[in-house]
């Protein structure tokens, strides 16, 4: 895979970033959460709960942590979110889409509007960009799973509808429908996943300048930053090359 893929560039920061950590496991309690409360607290018996452990387990979550997190929505506490999805533009022409799980839907459109304006983007319409991506589910592996033929091979055994692999780790997309088949499948040949979740994949991507990455990334941080956002994903690339730039 050429260069470096939006969620190569996330993960590398988020790895560098450990202070993130509780931030980041405090998103996956909530989503833990809500889709708990949602279905029912017995993750066989829900897909979306399901997703929701495997993302956390992937993120080194202690098991604690989420039978927490899943106590929580059979505890009958107050708090109500809303799932709510932003779509707007950043620096280059990329198209950046926002989800977040919100209990107050003004203070979130605002952080996030600011975000946007602040860092080189502006804030879209609903469905303002979204038509140029595809909904699937995405189950990422790091390079210590396997080799590229060893992985291509399992996935491609799994159902897997598109596998790219990098010195990075391994990329692997399928139907959103069929996402928890493939994932099962997968973990009895390489172990578990670092990521399984459902994700925006892009048609078609932009390659940005070292100017214009070093603006969208800090977007992105000031995003990922907000405690409402779950999720931000974009059709930008960053080449080898400019990601050098911008860690010199």
């Amino acid at each position: 895979m050429a260069g470096h893929s939006k969620f190569k560039n996330i993960m590398h920061r988020k790895g560098a970033q450990d202070k993130k950590r509780s931030n980041l496991f405090s998103k996956l309690s909530r989503e833990i959460t809500v889709a708990a409360k949602m279905g029912t607290p017995d993750v066989d018996m829900n897909p979306r709960l399901r997703l929701a452990v495997n993302t956390a387990k992937g993120q080194s979550m202690p098991k604690d942590n989420i039978q927490r997190a899943i106590d929580k929505a059979t505890a009958g506490d107050d708090e109500n979110y809303e799932e709510v999805r932003y779509e707007g533009y950043g620096p280059g022409g990329s198209a950046i889409i926002v989800e977040t799980l919100t209990d107050n839907r003004n203070r979130t459109a605002t952080a996030v509007r600011t975000a946007f304006a602040k860092n080189g983007g502006n804030l879209g319409t609903a469905g303002s960009v979204a038509h140029g991506f595809e909904r699937l589910g995405y189950i990422e592996y790091r390079a210590e799973a396997g080799g590229e033929d060893t992985v291509l091979e399992a996935a491609m055994e799994a159902g897997a509808e598109d596998i790219q692999s990098s010195e990075d780790g391994h990329e692997i997309w399928t139907s959103g429908d069929e996402l928890h088949e493939v994932a099962t499948a997968l973990e009895k040949v390489l172990g578990e996943p670092a990521t399984v979740k459902l994700a925006w994949k892009p048609n078609l991507t932009v390659d940005l300048d070292a100017k214009d990455a070093a603006v969208l990334l800090r977007l992105i941080d000031t995003l990922d930053d907000d405690d409402d956002v779950q999720n931000v994903s974009g059709n930008y690339e960053i080449s080898d090359e400019v990601m050098g730039q911008l860690d010199d």
